[in-house]
């Protein structure tokens, strides 16, 4: 009798364990399949939402369709207000560097050659444009994620299955120590998973405070898009610059 009663208190106590540990293995499995499909993709488009909150202020949401080819060339058009109309390209080692902007303004159509880290580049946004795409999105959430699951410090809670722009995905919550002094990127960060692209479309991050301060989204993603050296030149005639 003693001796089963122990096998059960075993068992009991180890289950959590156990069950921890297979939501490890599907974590670090996605972030695994995530990094060699974005490694095998050349090129993607999409249409980009973006949120975010700048000096205490949540900014209204932009929409923009993204261009992005390795190894690395942004451009982005931004469709919907506010910013219509707005154009930007970037091409690692071209233009010095500098972002190429048309901005159709209400003073007038504005082109200017911009430091990526300058004041007018950053301003309004909390990101330069050197870290725009899902590459840079899936390492830095890859990097905090093993760092939590190795020190321990990951709390996260895997969600039922829904769809985020007409798309099957899989929510996953993060939670890491409420410590800005503990060196991860946030607090907290909610993340949308394509469950057949194998990627993350939608990404809510919250900070100390337990503040939204960013939301991103992906949709209508194309990956191997078969983008051309042309779809980041400026004389590309559908192009206004």
């Amino acid at each position: 009798m003693l001796k089963k009663l122990t096998m059960i208190l075993v068992f009991i106590f180890l289950l959590p364990l156990v069950c921890l540990g297979k939501e490890r293995i599907d974590l670090e499995d996605w972030l695994r399949q995530a990094e060699f499909l974005l490694n095998r993709t050349d090129s993607y488009t999409s249409v980009f939402h973006k949120q975010e909150r700048v000096k205490g202020w949540l900014k209204t949401k932009e929409t923009v369709y993204l261009k992005f080819k390795k190894p690395f060339k942004v451009y982005m058009k931004w469709i919907e207000d506010p910013g219509k109309g707005r154009e930007i390209l970037y091409v690692d080692g071209w233009n010095d560097n500098r972002i190429l902007l048309r901005d159709p303004g209400f003073l007038g159509i504005v082109i200017m050659n911009l430091h990526p880290h300058g004041h007018i580049a950053m301003k309004g946004s909390r990101h330069p444009i050197t870290e725009v795409g899902l590459e840079y999105l899936v390492k830095m959430f890859g990097d905090n994620i093993r760092k939590g699951i190795w020190s321990q410090e990951l709390e996260y809670r895997i969600g039922k299955e829904g769809t985020v722009y007409g798309r099957r995905i899989q929510s996953l919550e993060l939670i890491f120590p409420k410590d800005p002094g503990s060196g991860y990127y946030c607090y907290r960060s909610i993340i949308g998973l394509d469950v057949e692209k194998r990627v993350p479309i939608r990404v809510q991050v919250f900070d100390w405070d337990d503040t939204l301060i960013e939301d991103y989204g992906y949709e209508s993603l194309k990956l191997n898009a078969g983008l051309t050296d042309g779809d980041f030149d400026r004389r590309n005639p559908k192009y206004k610059f």
